[in-house]
């Protein structure tokens, strides 16, 4: 089940890359849906990288604490797992057919998707800027 979300998901946002590469395609926020899909696909991908390199670097700053990398792993590990769970159960259909959200539904995914992503990022930068056990602001 869970690789079938995950499919899912690196589906809509791939397709809507695709959208994006092609010409025709662009990111238009005051545009059609599917250009405002676009957009919202290249705003999660632009927040997911970011998150790739904030991680890389936390990873970096503490590479000599065996204890913290693997904790922080296992928490990160946990995170993807329940950002899936939720937006699954933000946008669950009682239908079971999956077109209850209509044409808006990859943007919406992938508005919360980033959101979750760059608040997921902010915890990770402050772990970097003020070290493990320090609270946030």
């Amino acid at each position: 089940m869970k690789k079938w979300i995950t499919g899912l998901l690196v589906l809509i946002v791939m397709s809507s890359a695709a959208f994006a590469q092609d010409d025709t395609l662009k990111c238009n926020p005051e545009g059609t849906q599917i250009e405002m899909n676009v957009c919202a696909a290249e705003d999660y991908q632009k927040a997911d990288k970011k998150l790739n390199e904030t991680w890389k670097k936390l990873m970096v700053k503490f590479k000599n604490d065996k204890t913290a990398t693997t904790n922080l792993k296992k928490a990160q590990k946990a995170w993807v797992a329940f950002r899936d769970a939720d937006i699954e159960a933000m946008f669950s259909c009682a239908s079971g057919d999956r077109v209850c959200w209509g044409s808006m539904e990859s943007m919406l995914r992938s508005g919360e998707l980033q959101a979750m992503t760059e608040a997921r990022t902010k915890r990770l930068q402050h772990y970097i800027d003020n070290g493990l056990g320090s609270s946030e602001e």
